[in-house]
């Protein structure tokens, strides 16, 4: 057995957590140690009874290591243990950072620069748009889009990162293999390949409801900076938000309207002294003060020319003429597939150049 795999093995064990390996590792210094340690040695360490020691002992009756390292060979997956060097170096600043982390895709070192933005599943066109917006910015700017491939605002923030043509990193709540929501396949696919999709649980665990409150301190942990676009009082997000302020990161709050429920946790959160946003401007901003060395970014409030356009983006960008266009008629008239028309409208969007209005329809800005 090698490091990782005495680290992936470690993993495996359940009720014994990242905290409590911490108190093994300073008693035995290497998880390959721990793995061969007996009852005795193991009751001498704090917080250890008689059965956990026996079952941790007895980890080999329970634990198949050798299936779980076909399943990551036969997906392709990677595994970064803390020890690596691309493993996120302010998550492992946590109190309970993920012992190992399954990887699909690829991380970059500039993946260490990323901030984390999260939300409602049931989101409004309102938080939709900021999230696309903010999200757009951000990713162009250098820094990694970090969220949770949920619905609603985790989505958009993937989809405008992918579309600025950023780097986006999707942290789940379940095993790779049961990737939820399921309906988010197709974007975690996008995903994995200019960025990557993260678990720290073994690959088919399925997701419930103890694994969502740990895949978000992941997310906050992981971030320089969380920004909360839209949620209501009673809010995965707001626990998210609550994990970031506890682990030291700052806490960015887009504004709503103070009659609807969606954004009452946002509005809640400034009164408690979230930082409140308008734009990707003003947290990448505020991240450059605290962070000098943070990727130097583009001015993110000047669209590109548009003669800098894609092709895609041209042809578009030349389609909607003046008026307002409903997108089966943009559709029409550019040939574009489904696909490509969400993406590049998001693109001419977040640019600047046109803006989405009621009823699927498009209007030029400039």
């Amino acid at each position: 057995m090698n490091r990782t795999e005495a680290w992936i093995a470690l993993n495996l064990i359940p009720q014994i957590g990242p905290v409590r390996v911490r108190k093994l590792l300073r008693f035995f210094e290497t998880p390959e140690r721990i793995l061969t340690a007996k009852v005795a040695e193991i009751l001498q360490v704090d917080g250890f009874g008689r059965a956990q020691a026996e079952a941790l002992a007895a980890w080999e009756t329970g634990v198949d290591l050798a299936l779980e390292l076909q399943r990551i060979q036969s997906r392709g997956l990677t595994i970064l243990t803390q020890e690596d060097d691309l493993y996120p170096p302010l998550l492992k600043t946590i109190h309970d950072p993920p012992l190992v982390l399954y990887v699909w895709g690829e991380l970059q070192k500039r993946d260490h620069h990323a901030i984390g933005v999260v939300g409602s599943r049931h989101a409004t066109m309102y938080g939709m748009n900021a999230a696309k917006k903010m999200s757009f910015q951000i990713a162009y700017s250098g820094y990694t889009v970090i969220s949770g491939l949920a619905r609603g605002i985790d989505t958009a923030a993937h989809e405008a990162a992918l579309a600025a043509k950023g780097r986006t990193v999707a942290v789940i709540g379940s095993g790779l293999g049961k990737l939820y929501p399921p309906e988010n396949m197709a974007l975690a696919e996008r995903i994995a390949a200019n960025g990557a999709v993260i678990s720290e649980y073994p690959v088919d665990r399925i997701a419930d409801k103890q694994t969502f409150p740990y895949r978000n301190r992941v997310v906050a942990g992981w971030s320089s900076g969380l920004l909360v676009v839209e949620a209501p009082l009673r809010s995965g997000s707001l626990i998210t938000a609550q994990q970031a302020t506890e682990q030291g990161r700052t806490v960015y709050a887009v504004p709503g309207p103070i009659d609807k429920p969606t954004s009452a946790g946002c509005n809640r959160l400034i009164q408690q002294g979230a930082k409140l946003v308008m734009d990707g401007a003003d947290v990448l901003d505020d991240l450059t003060a605290l962070f000098p060395t943070a990727p130097l970014a583009p001015k993110v409030e000047s669209p590109r020319p548009v003669q800098s356009l894609t092709l895609d983006e041209e042809i578009l960008y030349q389609a909607i003429d003046g008026e307002e266009r409903h997108i089966d008629d943009l559709a029409s008239r550019c040939g574009l597939t489904p696909a490509t028309m969400n993406v590049t409208l998001m693109r001419l969007e977040m640019k600047r150049l046109i803006r989405a209005l009621p009823g699927r329809r498009y209007v030029r800005l400039l």
